[in-house]
């Protein structure tokens, strides 16, 4: 008899809710350059969400700490304490620059999974590659980045110059990207959102990325690796120092500071639940627009017990966002 997993399906959907309540949240400030007041109103809203979701969470890897409220912070418990006892990785805005200077991608993200099964650390970024289905099993980051594309080329049935790799346009990624250049695949740069470039990479089809290298941060890795599990790509990673401090850090938290972190090192969960909300419409979801009476979202939503993947168009009546200060009476809408 097949052991039915223990955290009820209907998580879902309440993540759902909480990602749709940050992107709702956020969206008010699209395109007006004030990163941190869309941040904090995102966070505010998923705290709220969350403290409703029978659960018994903890914040296992975030981008706050509890010294600088309002931010969702390291340990922090969240749901209203009933079973299950989970692990819960948040960033409530991926892209916070994205929605000040109303650019494309930015989403609200939430994962969770068995409590004591998600990757933990305070050191802020990771060395990541990334890949979808077909080249599952063919990777290692060790290896150069030619000696990991021709392997993907391969299991593609592609040249490895039809490859497209996505990359976080940063000072630190400038020697991945010329090897990338040099071996004759396309690069696709983008200037925030390693959540959503992971996601597009582990799903290839849909959208032509092959695969994600290059370091960002440790909190979008652990997120990614949720998702990328649930629809069986492949992930690996290793934390990535910016000074000895970082590195002495990782020491203390237990971790080996050049160890491969494969996928099931950053999220070991047999029953794993992600969701996403577009702010700004990107790739990988549309963004909050407004019609009307309606406030109109997408969402993605997965879980790795079903591997279902689900794509949600919902329409939110905005008189009751204002009631529930998703949307301020000041901003006006047609």
């Amino acid at each position: 008899m097949i052991e039915e997993p223990k955290i009820n399906r209907n998580l879902a959907l309440e993540l759902l809710r909480v990602t749709e309540a940050g992107a709702l949240a956020a969206a008010p400030l699209q395109g007006r350059g004030n990163k941190e007041a869309a941040d904090r109103r995102a966070v505010e809203a998923i705290r709220e969400s969350l403290t409703s979701v029978d659960m018994r969470g903890t914040v296992v890897i975030g981008e706050g700490e509890k010294d600088e409220a309002p931010m969702l912070y390291f340990g922090e418990s969240i749901g209203n304490g009933l079973e299950p006892e989970v692990d819960v990785a948040i960033d409530p805005i991926e892209g916070t620059s994205l929605t000040a200077s109303g650019l494309p991608g930015a989403i609200s993200v939430v994962a969770l999974s068995e409590r004591g099964t998600m990757f933990t650390t305070h050191v802020h970024y990771m060395q990541k590659l990334v890949v979808g289905r077909k080249a599952r099993g063919v990777i290692d980051l060790d290896m150069p980045a030619e000696w990991n594309l021709k392997r993907i080329a391969k299991a593609e049935g592609l040249p490895v110059q039809e490859l497209t790799v996505v990359v976080l346009d940063r000072d630190r990624n400038k020697e991945i990207i010329g090897e990338i250049r040099q071996v004759g695949a396309r690069i696709k740069l983008i200037s925030a959102g390693d959540v959503a470039g992971a996601l597009e990479a582990a799903l290839e089809t849909r959208f032509g990325i092959h695969c994600m290298m290059g370091s960002g941060g440790a909190t979008e890795g652990v997120l990614a690796s949720c998702a990328i599990k649930t629809i069986g790509g492949d992930m690996q990673a290793k934390l990535y120092f910016r000074d000895d401090k970082e590195r002495e850090l990782a020491v203390k938290e237990g971790h080996k500071p050049d160890k491969i972190l494969c996928i099931d090192d950053l999220c070991s969960g047999k029953d794993v639940f992600f969701a996403a909300t577009g702010i700004t419409t990107g790739e990988l979801l549309k963004g909050v627009r407004y019609e009307d009476v309606y406030a109109y979202t997408q969402s993605m939503v997965l879980r790795s017990a079903s591997g279902t993947m689900r794509i949600v168009d919902a329409y939110h009546p905005i008189d009751k966002l204002r009631v529930k200060g998703l949307l301020p009476e000041q901003v006006r809408v047609r």
